[in-house]
Formats: structure tokens, sequence, C-alpha cells
């Protein structure tokens, strides 16, 4: 069984980048600093995206994820590559319907057969846990421990149905 370790300086490593929506162009490069801004910062940057690689992502079989405020909705969009095989497509639907809270919870979970990844897309905003008022990098550190849980789950079915 995998265990969640202390998060708080979680991604002080981590390379983090503001994107332009548009053209998918870097922006700038970012310190761990950039994380303390309020997470509202992509609410009023409405044409730029955080995408962010860490170590701790790796662990959990996510390549990156990216963050970006989405302007029909108003909610804070996820984007991520899931390392996991195309087999717990169930499991990893039944986890997002059942974790995922509100009226409005949506994802979109599609299978890439070119590079073997789940792209996953969802909002923050349903997940525990959220608050408007929250940090990039609290944003980030909310995302991880929802994956961290996911594939948990996914890893609890996957010992269950094999026993």
């Amino acid at each position: 069984m995998i265990q969640e370790k202390d998060s708080s300086n979680r991604f002080e490593d981590a390379y983090i980048e503001r994107c332009d929506k548009e053209t998918e162009n870097m922006i700038r490069n970012e310190s761990s600093l950039f994380l303390t801004q309020p997470l509202d910062y992509l609410k009023k940057q409405k044409n730029e995206f955080i995408y962010l690689e860490s170590h701790w992502f790796e662990g959990i079989r996510v390549e990156a994820v990216s963050v970006e405020a989405d302007d029909v909705f108003g909610t804070y969009d996820v984007m991520l590559g899931l390392k996991l095989q195309k087999k717990y497509e169930k499991s990893i639907k039944e986890f997002l319907n059942a974790n995922l809270n509100g009226d409005e919870a949506k994802f979109d979970l599609m299978f890439s057969h070119d590079d073997g990844l789940w792209n996953l897309n969802f909002a923050l905003n349903y997940t525990e846990g959220f608050q408007e008022d929250i940090t990039i990098g609290e944003a980030f550190q909310l995302i991880y421990h929802f994956l961290f849980k996911l594939v948990e789950a996914v890893e609890e079915n996957k010992h269950q149905t094999s026993n």
C-alpha cells in the first residue's frame, strides 16, 4: 500500500511554466515562489495556464499537470496525462463519478493509444476541500491529493479483482 507523505513543501523543486493558452508558448519559467500567488491569478490572467512537472506527480503515474481558468464556466480546469493501462477505465470512471462533487461536476477521460496515457480533464472546483481563496500551491496540493486517491482506488480494485 502506498502512503501519502507530508505535503507542506512538496512542490518547492517543481518545474513551473506560465504559458499562453492560445499558442501554448511559454510566457515565463517560474520559481516555487510563484505558488504563493492566489489561485484567482488565473481568472485575472485569462490568457494563461500553469504547467507544472514534479517527481511527486511521477510517483503517482502523472506526467505533468496544467491548470487554467475556464472562460465559460468560471471553473479551474485541470489537465493531465495519467499512466494507467486502458483496462482500468471502469475503476477510473467510478472514482471520478464518486469523488467529483456537485451537479455540474464533469470530467473528460480519453485514452490515447499513441502514448498509452489517459488524457484526463476535470474541474478542480468539484474536488473535496476546494475553496476559491486558495493559493496556486494549495491548488496543486489538492490536485496531488485527489490523483493520489484515484491511483490508490485503482490499485485497490486491481488487487480485489485479481483475488
